[in-house]
């Protein structure tokens, strides 16, 4: 069974370029939106994951543009996780127009201490909240 979590967006005017499309910097952002919304839904809401001492930093990310979402889309982002090492983890992020897939992203974070002593393995609650593993995209490489 899948277990994909889909976080609603609401495209703001001021997203959209003058293309008549979301301008691309957006979907990071839209990734960002849905990776808290995707924690808190397993559990795991962001400010209780810092009060724990913990933090993720994104350290790279891959988007694909299939086609434009534009203002008053019903918009969809669909998220799962892709890989589970031991200080990082891999999200996939698919955005959606109805069921036609728009834009995809699969993105790298790691686990660091909110005191900036640096990076630490992944927490047990962290993890549990993180499986299973189902990537979206296709198998990760690496």
């Amino acid at each position: 069974m899948h277990h994909t979590f889909i976080h609603p967006i609401d495209v703001r005017y001021l997203e959209v370029d003058q293309q008549g499309v979301v301008f691309n910097m957006w979907y990071l952002a839209y990734f960002d939106d849905a990776l808290t919304a995707f924690l808190a839904h397993r559990g795991v809401p962001y400010q209780d994951m810092m009060d724990r001492g913990f933090d993720v930093q994104l350290v790279n990310t891959d988007i694909t543009w299939r086609r434009g979402v534009g203002w008053g889309d019903e918009v969809g982002v669909a998220v799962s996780t892709a890989r589970l090492g031991s200080t990082s983890f891999v999200l996939d992020f698919s955005v959606r127009v109805d069921d036609e897939e728009c834009v995809t992203g699969r993105t790298v974070y790691v686990v660091v201490a909110t005191d900036g002593s640096g990076k630490r393995p992944i927490p047990d609650f962290l993890r549990a909240a993180l499986e299973p593993v189902e990537p979206l995209l296709g198998a990760v490489s690496g």
